[in-house]
């Protein structure tokens, strides 16, 4: 006779979800993933941050019911924050189990690039002690081809592009982690949460020449370059590209140099969502940085007078849980591109027309 405890017992450990010895890790492998194809004319580009692997994620059904072209992660794939690769790879796991991620995935191509708690440390650096076996496992969860540039060098740096003739557009993630010089934190409470550090560097010089030689020998009619951290604001007490004001100012100079046409810059990190602008001297267009997190948990009670951002195009701030898109219409010359923040329920929380 079959003890009924053994059934209850079982019944409870598949109603919780508990492991046992038998259990395989999950891997990109077991999961039906459609393959990034740089031939197709990207109409309509996803993208977002900031997604805990232990938190609800009720947001992916609207962004699968968009029917985008392609998902870009902007950081923070899952919270690893570890030094140790196992824990990483079981949070990776943990996210590729998710079932309505599973649906992204088997409905659109996904790319991305790390911020700080999928790298493995919180606000990390090029200190960090397993960078490389963290950069290993990402390049596995994003299911990064094989013989990929980015599987052969130092860093997580990587290019696309997608489409042809003039309907070109040229993706560049910017790994703002492997490389990236070190901040001082600053005790004063009520300042900055870190010193500038004003000589340091971001990128590395081999990225920075990889970046020079994207943009100058591109034929893209827009260019999308995104990192975890914000490009533009540089008013917030947390991480961002003008905390090292050498690199910040680099990184528009190349633009001016090179003058890409219709480049747009997207980040994560903050659990907000805003859109960004500025003018630089060369650059025929306003450059525009669009922030887009979190996907399961945002700063809700932010406003603009805890949140300065002299950049930020009219001043519309949302804390609300996120996603961005942007819309390419392609049926003029030079196209009009559209960015849309979208919350839960799939509604426009805030658009603004980029370029028409």
């Amino acid at each position: 006779m079959i003890d009924i405890r053994i059934i209850i017992a079982a019944i409870l450990l598949g109603l919780l979800g508990c492991k046992t010895e038998s259990d395989q890790p999950l891997s990109v492998n077991s999961v039906n993933v459609i393959s990034v194809d740089t031939s197709k004319t990207l109409s309509r580009i996803a993208f977002g941050s900031c997604s805990d692997e232990d938190e609800p994620q009720p947001i992916w059904k609207y962004i699968v019911s968009n029917e985008a072209d392609l998902w870009i992660w902007l950081g923070d794939m899952i919270y690893g924050d570890s030094d140790n690769p196992k824990v990483l790879e079981e949070k990776y796991n943990e996210q590729l189990a998710n079932l309505e991620y599973q649906k992204l995935l088997s409905s659109t191509a996904v790319i991305g690039i790390w911020d700080d708690h999928d790298y493995g440390e919180n606000d990390g650096d090029k200190n960090f002690a397993i960078k490389k076996e963290s950069k290993e496992l990402m390049v596995n969860f994003l299911n990064i081809d094989k013989d990929a540039d980015v599987r052969k060098r130092e860093g997580a740096y990587q290019s696309y592009t997608f489409g042809e003739g003039e309907k070109k557009v040229k993706i560049l993630l910017l790994d703002g982690r492997y490389f990236r010089d070190e901040l001082k934190n600053n005790i004063v409470r009520s300042g900055q949460r870190y010193h500038k550090n004003e000589a340091g560097d971001i990128l590395g010089e081999a990225q920075w020449k990889w970046l020079e030689n994207e943009l100058s020998n591109s034929d893209a009619a827009i260019h999308i370059i995104g990192c975890g951290i914000q490009f533009v604001p540089v008013e917030h007490n947390y991480e961002k590209w003008a905390n090292f004001p050498m690199a910040h100012q680099r990184l528009y100079n190349l633009l001016n140099q090179t003058q890409p046409s219709r480049a747009i810059l997207i980040s994560g990190d903050r659990h907000i969502a805003e859109i960004s602008s500025i003018q630089l001297d060369s650059l025929d267009y306003p450059l525009y940085d669009i922030t887009s997190s979190g996907l399961t948990h945002s700063y809700e009670k932010v406003d603009q007078n805890g949140e300065p951002n002299q950049y930020r195009v009219n001043n519309i701030l949302s804390g609300q849980k996120n996603f961005a898109q942007l819309e390419i219409d392609w049926s003029v010359v030079p196209p009009n591109v559209k960015a849309e923040i979208r919350g839960l329920g799939n509604h426009i929380i805030y658009e603004h027309q980029l370029y028409k």
